[in-house]
């Protein structure tokens, strides 16, 4: 089985009936409006085409006149709606360096030009094109491509993958920005590539360039462990784009000798396929400040949610055992998400909601804050998360099943993956402890906030930075 939505799809979703393109019809004359080259280019300059390209997830690419113009009523459609561009955080909590809302001057000149016939304007008016480096969103100084093709069935499901991939890193590096980039996104729905640290025991007995799954080579694979050293280098999802990691000076640490492991969730499509995907590194040009982990934050791999619920709660919590500062969030949840809060609570159990919003499967966003966040020693990170498990949920693959932690679109997850900072010295695995409700058995259903309080007295224990293939 596999997911009935498709982040290649949402657009023209969003379209629905307003594809009564304007090509052909359009006057270049008495135009008095906005024009695409002196008012809309910029805008999809800035909020579009990093998408919307030859190459990327959108099923279309807006990069010149010819290609926008028949897309003008269905773009008029899609911001109008608040649709696109993706960004589904409310704006009452946090402010992010990666927001992508559109302003109400910019939704109303994307209206009033398909309004006009989506005129082209004099070309002399148009801002210098927008660079894309190859493909890339970065500029790499590394890239470590898969070293042979995937292939996938036309139909049936595929398992999460785990692909060790061997390096030639003949010293140690630090990262400031990364791009995991999927070589056929109709297939990859997302993604993540990992660093092994020499000595690192996950996966040893891997052939390198072979695919694994935890179904059936769960003695090959082994335990994803952060007290090795395991770190999420870099991630795809549907418009997730690059992921940089120099806040205040920090970077992300790769050993000499490490290898990487791509860790692969692929949906057939009716149709054969194949798939190399590839990862770009920025390396940092002067020793870091700090040091930039990624982590799969609160988890609940304790959650339960029962049949027929439409509002399902999930409470899942993470401890910091070190200073550390928040600069990434990034809520994952599957076809039954509804929406998501995450709130820090400091040692003093002063509480603040710093995200919170709807949660689109397609869309799968990370939020960077235009701040980093205080998080002192001892302070908690919670997540707070709903699911729609009712016959309301068109996208439901059974409302009469309950549903528990698993890693495929029918099963379901409750996280928060956080990119965090903490002094150079601090061991990872030192930084973050599971508490709470994260601890308690699994029951009939939640965790829920209601059992937070009963649960505060379990203590801590190891967090696992696994996420996505622990149940």
């Amino acid at each position: 089985m596999k997911s009935s939505r498709t982040a290649k799809t949402s657009f023209a979703a969003a379209a629905g009936s307003c594809l009564m393109l304007v090509a052909g019809a359009v006057s270049l004359t008495g135009q008095t409006g906005p024009t695409y080259y002196k008012d809309v280019l910029p805008i999809l300059q800035s909020n579009c085409q990093s998408c919307h390209r030859p190459g990327e997830a959108a099923p279309m690419s807006l990069i010149s006149y010819e290609q926008s113009r028949p897309w003008a009523r269905a773009i008029k459609t899609a911001v109008n709606s608040k649709q696109m561009p993706p960004w589904f955080a409310d704006p009452e909590f946090g402010l992010f360096s990666n927001e992508r809302r559109l302003t109400g001057k910019e939704i109303a000149t994307l209206a009033a030009w398909a309004d006009a016939g989506a005129p082209a304007g004099n070309p002399k008016d148009a801002p210098p094109d927008r660079h894309f480096e190859s493909g890339w969103n970065i500029k790499p100084d590394v890239i470590v491509e898969m070293p042979k093709p995937f292939e996938l069935p036309a139909t049936g499901t595929v398992n999460y993958k785990y692909i060790v991939v061997k390096t030639d890193f003949k010293e140690d590096m630090w990262v400031v920005a990364a791009e995991m980039r999927a070589g056929n996104p109709k297939v990859l729905h997302h993604g993540k590539v990992w660093v092994r640290p020499p000595g690192s025991t996950w996966m040893k007995d891997a052939v390198p360039g072979e695919a694994y799954e935890n179904e059936t080579q769960k003695a090959v694979i082994g335990n994803n462990s952060i007290e090795e050293g395991n770190d999420i280098l870099g991630k795809f999802n549907p418009g997730l784009g690059p992921q940089r990691f120099d806040q205040e000076g920090a970077a992300k640490f790769v050993p000499k000798g490490s290898d990487l492991v791509y860790e692969l969730h692929y949906t057939t499509t009716g149709e054969v396929a194949s798939d190399v995907s590839k990862l770009g590194l920025v390396l940092a040009k002067e020793p870091p400040k700090k040091r930039y982990f990624f982590h799969a934050g609160p988890t609940a791999l304790n959650l339960a949610i029962p049949p027929a619920d439409g509002r399902a709660e999930v409470v899942s919590e993470i401890t910091f055992g070190a200073d550390a500062r928040l600069v990434y969030a990034q809520p994952h949840m599957h076809l039954r998400g509804k929406d998501f809060e995450l709130r820090v609570v400091l040692p003093n159990e002063e509480a603040k909601t710093v995200l919170k919003g709807n949660f689109n499967f397609d869309w799968q966003m990370g939020y960077e804050y235009a701040e980093p966040i205080a998080l002192p020693k001892g302070s908690k990170l919670r997540l707070i998360t709903h699911f729609d498990n009712s016959t309301g949920n068109r996208f439901n693959p059974d409302p009469t099943k309950k549903v528990v932690w698993g890693p495929q679109n029918w099963d379901e997850m409750s996280n928060c993956f956080i990119g965090v900072l903490f002094d150079l010295k601090v061991s990872p695995e030192k930084a973050f402890l599971r508490s709470g409700p994260s601890l308690l058995p699994r029951a009939e259903s939640g965790p829920t906030l209601a059992a937070v309080d009963s649960s505060s007295g379990l203590g801590v224990a190891p967090a696992t930075n696994a996420g996505e293939n622990f149940r």
